[in-house]
Parts: C-alpha cells; sequence; structure tokens
C-alpha cells in the first residue's frame, strides 16, 4: 500500500511538473488596446512603439520572459468606449490574452474596466489620465502605469502656486478635462493661489473666440498675477489662438502641462512659461533612458515623444511582474506581484501603490526656453518632483 502511495504521489508532482512546464511553455499573450486611429491617433501610436521597445529593453532583445515568447495583439478602439469595451472583451474572451494594455482616451478606459473585471483578467491603463480611472471607478484587475489627473494637478499646482494667484481654467468637456480640473482645484488648496472660473468645451471645438471672452472677462479684473491654465489632449489644442487674441492685454499669462513635441510647437510663443510635465526626453538621467532616447533616434530619426516613454514603461512592468511569478500569469499571482511592485523606466523608479494601483513617479516642474533650432518650445527643468514630494489622494 506504502509503494502505492508513493507511487501516486510521484506521478502527481510529475504530473503538476509537467502542467507548471507546459504553462511556461505557452506565448505570453498581451493585447494592445488602443486608438490606432481617431482623434488622439498620435498619442496611440508613440504608445505602441514605447511598449514594444519596452518589452525588448526587458527582455535583453529576446522577447522571451521565463521560457514563454512574447506575442503582441492589436486591437484599434477607435477612440469610441463602446468599440474599447468590445475589442477588450474579444482580447480575454475570444483571443485568451493573458494580460491587456490601454487605452488612450480616459473615456474609452472607463468604458473598458468593467471588462477587466468580467473577465478577471489584468488591464494595465496606459495613457490614460482620469483619476477615475483608479478612483471611483477602480477595481482589483487595474493598474496604470500613466500618470493620473491629481499627479498632474499637483505638481502643475507647485509650479502656478503661490499668493494673490488667480486662476481661470480652459478644459475638455469629459473625463480627461473634469478631473483634471477637480484635482488642480484641490491641490491648488494651501497654496494661495484661487481657482475663480472654469470653461469646458467640446473636444472638437474649432472656435475658442467665447470661451476666450468669458475667461477674460472672469480675470480681468482681478488683482495679483493671473493665469489662463489650459489641459487639453489631442488636436485643436487651444493655446496659440488664444494667444493670437492677445490675453496680455489684460496682464493673463497662459499656463499649461507638458504635451508631445508636435503641439509643444505653440509653445514657442509662450518663451518663460512654467509648468509641469510627465515626461521630456532630455530630462530623465538614467540608462534606460539614455537607451531610448538613443535607439528611438536612430530608428526613427526623431526623439521619443511623452507616450513613448508611458508605453515603455508599461512593457516593463508586464516582464517585472512575470518574471516575479516565475512565469505564471495567473491572475490571483499577477495581482499579488504587482501590488507594491517597483520597477524601473525610462522616468526612474515607478511603484505601483497597492490601495489603488496607480503607479506613483516622478512629475518634472519645467520652464520654456526657446531656441531657433528646435521647432518646439523647450521644457527647461526647474525641479523633479519625486514620488516622496508628493502628496497624491488615494480617490473613492
Amino acid at each position: 500500500m506504502k509503494r502505492l502511495i508513493a507511487a501516486a504521489s510521484a506521478a502527481a508532482l510529475l504530473l503538476a511538473g509537467a502542467t507548471a512546464a507546459s504553462a511556461q511553455s505557452e506565448p505570453l499573450k498581451i493585447a494592445h488596446v488602443y486608438g490606432k486611429t481617431g482623434a488622439l491617433e498620435a498619442y496611440g501610436k508613440q504608445s505602441h512603439i514605447g511598449l514594444m521597445m519596452g518589452l525588448e529593453y526587458a527582455t535583453d532583445g529576446t522577447m522571451e520572459v521565463d521560457g514563454r515568447t512574447i506575442e503582441v495583439l492589436e486591437k484599434d478602439t477607435q477612440g469610441k468606449p463602446d468599440v474599447g469595451k468590445a475589442a477588450l472583451a474579444e482580447a480575454y474572451g475570444d483571443d485568451e490574452v493573458d494580460i491587456a494594455v490601454g487605452p488612450v482616451s480616459s473615456g474609452v478606459a472607463l468604458a473598458m474596466l468593467p471588462v477587466a473585471e468580467e473577465y478577471e483578467k489584468v488591464l494595465i491603463v496606459e495613457p490614460a489620465v482620469a483619476d477615475s480611472i483608479t478612483g471611483a471607478n477602480r477595481n482589483r484587475y487595474i493598474f496604470r502605469t500613466g500618470r493620473n489627473s491629481s499627479q498632474d494637478a499637483i505638481a502643475n499646482a507647485v509650479a502656478l502656486g503661490g499668493e494673490n494667484v488667480k486662476i481661470a481654467t480652459l478644459a475638455q468637456d469629459y473625463a480627461f478635462g473634469r478631473d483634471g480640473v477637480a484635482a488642480f482645484k484641490d491641490a491648488l488648496d494651501g497654496t494661495g493661489a484661487e481657482l475663480v472660473f472654469e470653461e469646458y468645451v467640446p473636444t472638437d471645438t474649432q472656435d475658442f473666440t467665447a470661451s476666450a471672452q468669458r475667461i477674460f472677462d472672469a480675470l480681468k479684473d482681478e488683482d495679483g498675477r493671473k493665469f489662463l491654465f489650459v489641459i487639453w489632449a489631442g488636436g485643436n489644442n487651444p493655446i496659440g489662438k488664444i494667444k493670437a487674441m492677445a490675453p496680455e492685454r489684460f496682464d493673463i499669462e497662459i499656463a499649461t502641462g507638458g504635451n508631445i513635441l508636435a503641439a509643444m510647437a505653440a509653445y514657442k510663443e509662450l518663451p518663460g512659461m512654467e509648468g509641469a510635465t510627465y515626461y521630456y526626453y532630455e530630462i530623465p538621467k538614467n540608462p534606460i533612458n539614455d537607451w531610448l532616447v538613443a535607439e528611438h533616434q536612430k530608428r526613427y530619426g526623431e526623439p521619443p515623444d511623452f507616450f513613448t516613454a508611458g508605453g515603455m514603461a508599461a512593457g516593463l512592468a508586464i516582464v517585472e511582474a512575470v518574471r516575479k511569478t516565475g512565469g505564471s500569469t495567473d491572475t490571483d499571482e499577477l495581482i499579488a506581484a504587482m501590488e507594491g511592485m517597483e520597477f524601473e523606466t525610462p522616468k526612474g523608479t515607478m511603484m505601483f501603490r497597492k490601495e489603488d494601483h496607480q503607479a506613483l513617479q516622478s512629475m518634472y516642474h519645467f520652464k520654456i526656453d526657446v531656441k531657433d533650432d528646435v521647432p518646439w518650445g523647450i521644457p527647461v527643468l526647474v525641479k523633479e518632483l519625486k514620488i516622496e514630494d508628493m502628496d497624491i489622494p488615494v480617490r473613492d
């Protein structure tokens, strides 16, 4: 009898080992569900390039982790919440991916969150920003490598806040803009600055004349230093158009956060403008960013952009998490590995906060410099705001 029990135990161990080995030999399937087309197409392209370069860097070019070949499937959300929701369900269900990354738009992300919960699979949100993604609408399957609205807001409040400062905001009328202004308003508390007016417009707005006039009217009779702070994503950026309306005649300064290089062409008209950014390729000093800048320049003839760094961070996080699980993509094991996980990125160290799975990370207070041979306004570092310098709220 003892021999039979021993034989049965040995067989069970062999079967378990074979099952584990089989699981590790299967491809690691990642879905990148993002706006390949639509209003934020430029952001999506950068994010995908960054994701692939992150996976490449993390695996020393082998595109394998713990014996598993990495396969990346692309799904186009078209920038539409219903399409993104269906694409993620298809990736988890029909394609049986292990983990998903994306999307670009906050509105699309909010539609996708329940799908991750339904299929009990991890979704790394990159680069959608709205606080509610890892706040009121979060679930245990959501992690975010991208910054959130509060990180943007606190960093920009540091840059603009001060005694007797009056600020008006102009933002897009959807989750990104609304969450961004709410977080910015909270972040200004205690800085001495006051948010006196909020203006929201549709994302496809072309004519900002009426909005600018309302903002000018709200600020022109205020005392002290006066800012119009713009929170904007995608095309039709209003900064150049509003600058052409001469806000300086009312002593109003335009301010905004970082953006992609194409959008920062408008910053050339704003030398000395201060704000805060998530990433600019010349700011972080570390080996990963050095590699990213050199390789991107070599392959694409231009430096990596705002969302390239974010996509790379997502790829690095995936490989780090799978290594921590010993090659497993079991959802519970991944979550356990990722909660509190620190990992290196082009921005330096990031950490997934256990409470809400938001990646804590540095932000950069900048001042715009202008050079004739550079086609955009250059964000010159004033101060790096490190993880420990910012009290990012856990929002429920």
